[in-house]
């Protein structure tokens, strides 16, 4: 369902070009949990930018359920993000005057989702979270893990094909971490995508595949 075919990313300034992924091939499969690990600069993070749709390659391909992404304009790629793909970042995104409930539906609303929908869809993603009793709680109400599974229920929100999970522990001691990597392990077991950026050895283990960066190059793809 995903496919980068012999992808170059490269940042350029005034002075210098800085390339950041290098020949980079990578097949992923619907409903595969997918672990991405490596040093600092070794392109992790442009990789799930790129992935993501929320940064385009230099050069080479991408195609996502089939679709050749790479060539897409910027207001097509931002459709197709916002239907296919959730995002669950470290420090979450939560805007602070909204609620969770609110905070849950902002996709549907940049998808111009009709009121009475939103509310339902955003009640039924955090009732899945278990936030039934916290929709209404602003972020400073909400613990570092509540605040976790709103991000959660704002991603899943529109049924993506994709989850993406940029050190979604980072911030969180490990008994809620645990907690949260158990939800995106139940996803998985219904069919969802999940690939993840983590540089916790014991957070891949809940992938059954993971991928090893360095100097913007596959150097390990190893599978459970």
């Amino acid at each position: 369902m995903l496919q980068l075919h012999n992808v170059f990313k490269t940042y350029k300034t005034e002075a210098i070009q800085v390339p950041v992924l290098q020949r980079l091939s990578l097949l992923i499969e619907q409903g595969e949990f997918v672990a991405i690990m490596g040093p600092s600069g070794s392109g992790k993070s442009t990789l799930m930018s790129i992935i993501g749709l929320l940064d385009t390659i230099t050069s080479g391909t991408y195609f996502l359920n089939g679709k050749d992404v790479s060539v897409s304009s910027d207001k097509e790629l931002a459709k197709y993000r916002n239907k296919h793909i959730g995002f669950v970042f470290q420090q979450f995104h939560l805007l602070p005057r909204l609620s969770a409930l609110a905070n849950t539906e902002l996709p549907l609303i940049y998808a111009r989702e009709k009121k009475k929908i939103r509310k339902e869809k955003a009640h039924r993603a955090l009732e899945i979270v278990g936030l039934r009793d916290r929709m209404n709680h602003y972020p400073n109400q909400l613990s570092g893990g509540q605040k976790q599974r709103v991000a959660i229920a704002r991603a899943i929100i529109n049924n993506p094909d994709v989850i993406l999970a940029d050190e979604p522990t980072g911030s969180l001691d490990s008994k809620t971490g645990e907690q949260v990597m158990s939800i995106f392990s139940e996803f998985n077991r219904e069919g969802k995508t999940i690939i993840l950026v983590t540089h916790e050895p014991e957070i891949a283990q809940y992938a059954q595949r993971t991928i090893l960066l360095r100097d913007g190059i596959v150097v390990e793809d190893r599978r459970r």
